[in-house]
């Protein structure tokens, strides 16, 4: 259940208007990194959530919901640096207030004109109104939406989400100086960092999450770094070494081609690792029963219900 507050989670505020960077914000309104397909990404996540993780499901409601109030923070500072390119301001006397920002008749046209220029559907479609589409005009698309049915495969996406989405405010921070602008767009890049460690604090709480999903990798075949390249051979703590959290030692394959050759297509390696593939398939019908369960036993028996309501008529 959803309830509106009209205060807006952050007061957001610009000093003129300014066309050309309502364009470029529309990227954080309808863009695929921006806050309606965060939004949506959590809240589709949820669903899958709510009955072996109901602690990760209120978590992602609730990120999801601040997801929507910063959507209305930006929705609300386009419109106001649109002030001026709807019917208002086309039919607004010299001495209204936004006559009086923008200096007069020619500053209008002036400012109007920006708007065309920036986003014709300014104009022509959503007459100076917001819209969800991105800086180019292109539909907000549900493509942008990361959602696997895997808890630790969707965390792992939205790290990825918040991570995209603070560098798109630090970028769009460099077009503007109204000093307004900057306090919001700071507290929104802000907001990244903090659902940033919201999703990294619930993905380790989640053991095991490595690998992602049920299967165990083929251990034949994870401790390969296969140089794929001509020219130098780069080494660096990805190729040589420790592999993290593992307790394996990279293998660099300097030659992939001769080494597929000589491995018939790396089906005949001098370690077969067949004990340890007994143990990745012991492995499997373990996590396979465990996680089957994991969701069985948290699903109430007869009747599907969602939430559980208070009885109001119940006595102490």
């Amino acid at each position: 259940m959803f309830h509106h507050v009209k205060e807006l989670q952050f007061n957001a505020r610009v000093s003129r208007p300014d066309p050309r960077f309502a364009n470029l914000l529309l990227e954080q309104f309808g863009g695929e990194n921006g806050e309606l397909a965060a939004a949506m990404q959590y809240f589709t996540q949820a669903f899958g959530a709510k009955v072996p993780y109901p602690d990760k499901y209120d978590m992602l409601m609730d990120i999801a919901t601040e997801e929507f109030s910063h959507l209305e923070i930006v929705g609300a500072t386009i419109q106001m640096l649109l002030k001026g390119v709807n019917g208002e301001l086309k039919n607004a006397a010299d001495s209204s207030e936004i006559m009086q920002v923008l200096n007069g008749k020619a500053a209008k046209e002036d400012i109007i004109h920006q708007a065309v220029f920036a986003n014709p559907q300014f104009g022509v479609i959503t007459g100076g109104g917001v819209t969800p589409r991105n800086s180019q005009g292109i539909p907000w698309c549900a493509s942008y939406i990361h959602s696997n049915g895997d808890l630790t495969v969707d965390l792992r996406s939205n790290l990825a989400s918040e991570s995209r989405a603070k560098l798109v405010y630090e970028h769009l921070m460099k077009f503007t100086n109204d000093p307004y602008i900057h306090e919001t767009l700071s507290f929104l890049m802000t907001r990244e960092v903090a659902h940033y460690k919201m999703f990294e604090a619930a993905l380790n709480d989640i053991q095991p999450n490595f690998p992602p999903g049920v299967l165990a990798a083929d251990p034949r075949f994870t401790q390969q770094y296969f140089n794929m390249s001509n020219g130098a051979d780069v080494h660096g703590p990805w190729n040589e070494g420790e592999m993290p959290d593992l307790e394996k030692e990279f293998i660099y394959i300097a030659d992939p081609v001769k080494h597929v050759r000589e491995t018939q297509g790396l089906t005949q390696l001098e370690d077969d690792k067949a004990r340890e593939l007994k143990q990745a398939e012991k492995l499997n019908k373990q996590m396979s029963q465990e996680k089957s369960t994991e969701v069985k036993d948290s699903e109430p028996e007869g009747v599907a219900q969602w939430s559980i309501y208070p009885d109001n008529n119940k006595t102490a």
